[in-house]
């Protein structure tokens, strides 16, 4: 039973931490600081690991840090537009992700590890391949920075939440932009999905925390249920929600 008491406390050695992830096996923790450093400790002993140094020369604030499914591989999102995958046992940098154009907010492993999703200031975010280091696809729409992103727990699904106010949901196989949620007042700082993948939580600027369906119909199937079952066309919050990357007009056959 939780009794909200304060455990162990970690300090850092460099500035405001921004970022902490547990290993999949529960052994480490690890936390990313303002000033270009990724700390690791053992939660058996409590004792700190050595420091790995993120960036050279300049300090740039290390914005998010994640573990790969298998505990083998550390990713760290940076202010200096770059992502950079570490070996966690070796502490030896495995590979630099380059491509945006602006702060990296975000990391995020597929569930089977062979994908990383990251966000950015430059209002994308990105699917790149493990493996070879390189964009797999660009994820385009957003009209603001892009702060969080999320997988699905099947792999399926890829969840942004921005500074333009909106959720999105992106096929991962095809990169397409699959719903848009709309409804906060202010900026997305963060998206996660439940267990089960059928919902979605959102935390606002504005000051909520929200809950939405992220089940996703058959785009095709789902048209025509809703034009059999109406005189008319898709309503206009319809067709953003099932016509995403497709031109807008008339949908359903006019009768």
């Amino acid at each position: 039973m939780a009794t909200g008491k304060r455990g162990r406390t970690f300090s850092a050695d460099n500035g405001s931490v921004w970022s902490v992830a547990f290993s999949p096996d529960g052994r480490t923790l690890a936390a990313v600081n303002e000033w270009n450093t990724a700390q690791l400790w053992d939660l058996a002993t409590g004792k700190a690991r050595p420091t790995i140094v993120v960036t050279e020369g300049a300090g740039f604030a290390v914005k998010s840090v994640e573990f790969s499914p298998d505990g083998r591989t550390l990713a760290t999102a940076i202010a200096d537009t770059t992502v950079r995958l570490w070996d966690v046992t070796t502490r030896r940098r495995r590979a630099t992700l380059v491509g945006h154009t602006n702060k990296v907010q975000s990391v995020a492993f597929s569930p089977e590890g062979q994908t990383l999703a990251t966000a950015s200031d430059d209002q994308t975010a990105r699917l790149w391949s493990v493996p070879t280091a390189k964009t797999r696809t660009t994820l385009t729409g957003h009209t603001g920075p892009v702060y969080s992103v999320a997988f699905s727990p099947d792999g399926r699904t890829l969840a942004t939440g921005s500074d333009d106010k909106t959720v999105r949901l992106w096929e991962v196989r095809t990169g397409k932009a699959r719903a848009t949620f709309a409804g906060h007042t202010g900026a997305v700082y963060s998206v996660a999905f439940s267990p089960d993948g059928r919902t979605l939580a959102t935390a606002s600027d504005d000051r909520t925390v929200r809950l939405w369906d992220a089940v996703l119909p058959d785009t095709d199937a789902a048209i025509e249920t809703i034009c059999r079952n109406v005189n008319d066309d898709l309503t206009q919050d319809q067709q953003v929600s099932l016509l995403l990357g497709r031109p807008v007009g008339r949908v359903c056959p006019a009768t």
